[in-house]
């Protein structure tokens, strides 16, 4: 009986970020056809809701980024429809083994907050649970299978999101 051959890549089949998307297209229909879900009310200022999402969404924008530079920097495939070279435990990856997922999630609040939509806060978790089943799930699953002993350190260190 012979062992089973390592996978070559994690079999996603569309860019992690189309999840974002969809669930901000969702939020705007529903904030703008079915009803408006304000986070900060008619009379109140929502000026400071706007600057700590405005925050946030830099915050997101500074992981994504890093993150992405990180990979590069490895030479190993950025898109999980290619194949990885390595893994790579530096820069935000001592941290969390997803940063850029996390620099997604944190965007995606942070523009919730800067619009002031309630919706797009009760679809984050949706939207993580989507990234988790559809792409984390599968991309951890192809790393065990490529790199069995340093995924497993690596997963036994840090952590997934933060």
């Amino acid at each position: 009986m012979t062992s089973p051959q390592p996978l070559s890549n994690s079999g996603v089949k569309f860019p992690p970020p189309t999840v974002f998307v969809i669930a901000v297209g969702l939020a705007w229909l529903l904030e703008t056809r079915l009803v408006r879900l304000r986070l900060v009310g008619e009379t109140a200022s929502p000026f400071l809701l706007e600057i700590i999402g405005a925050l946030l969404l830099l915050a997101g924008f500074a992981l994504i980024a890093w993150g992405l530079y990180t990979f590069a920097s490895a030479h190993t495939g950025i898109l999980p429809m290619r194949s990885a070279t390595k893994i790579v435990d530096y820069g935000p990856y001592r941290f969390s083994r997803n940063p850029m997922y996390t620099g997604m999630a944190i965007m995606y609040l942070g523009g919730g907050l800067v619009l002031n939509w309630g919706w797009a806060l009760i679809l984050l978790p949706v939207a993580m649970l989507a990234i988790y089943q559809l792409v984390i799930k599968r991309e951890e699953r192809y790393l065990h299978s490529a790199f069995p002993t340093e995924f497993g350190d690596y997963r036994a260190r840090v952590r997934r999101w933060l």
